[in-house]
């Protein structure tokens, strides 16, 4: 099975009780764990309607939060953009203009840069989405819409039609890439722009 630390190496520490679990597990049950989150944090944090927002964090005009939602110390989301469906962003992460961001954790030092869409997916550390990248969650185009993903040499049914992608630390995802669902990147990978990661073809 899929070892979440072996790709990011904080998310133990930040979600502890998960440590085990696999990550379609994760961001299928995330608007719950935030919601737990959110009582253990400090005073550092304004903290209304599901909304934890630490006082360092900057918020640019127009943006639309959607609880739960918990943005970390010294964040910036530019403006316009969209955070939904339980949103956990870790410190130093910078959201561009008009971005969606979707039942989804990013954790320190990663920039999304504008014009994305980051959907049930786990993003690492010092992860870098160049302008129009996105992952996927979904598969519109398929008759049957389970997701699977390739792992080892492994074919791991995730039982789910949302999910999408677990992105290890230090990679980087070129302009208008795309990563398909169920994509999984290693740590330190780096996708070129226009690209189109596709790890299980479609009968």
């Amino acid at each position: 099975m899929i070892t979440i630390d072996d790709f990011i190496q904080q998310f133990s520490i930040a979600f502890s009780n998960q440590k085990d679990w696999q990550p379609w597990e994760v961001t299928k049950n995330l608007s719950a764990i935030l919601d737990q989150l959110i009582l253990l944090l400090d005073d550092n944090y304004e903290v209304k309607d599901g909304i934890a927002i630490h006082k360092t964090a900057i918020i640019e005009h127009g943006v639309a939060l959607k609880g739960p939602v918990i943005i970390c110390e010294n964040c910036f989301v530019g403006s316009n953009t969209c955070l939904r469906g339980g949103v956990y962003l870790a410190k130093s992460v910078v959201i561009g203009t008009g971005c969606e961001i979707k039942t989804s954790i990013i954790f320190s030092g990663s920039s999304i840069a504008h014009f994305n869409f980051i959907g049930d997916s786990i993003i690492g550390s010092s992860v870098n989405f160049e302008a129009g990248s996105l992952t996927a969650n979904h598969f519109n185009e398929r008759v049957d819409k389970k997701i699977s993903v390739a792992f080892n040499s492994t074919i791991i049914a995730t039982g789910t039609e949302k999910f999408g992608a677990l992105v290890g630390d230090n990679s980087k995802v070129g302009a208008n890439a795309v990563l398909s669902p169920g994509t999984l990147l290693n740590p330190g990978t780096i996708v070129k722009r226009l690209e189109l990661i596709e790890q299980i073809k479609q009968n």
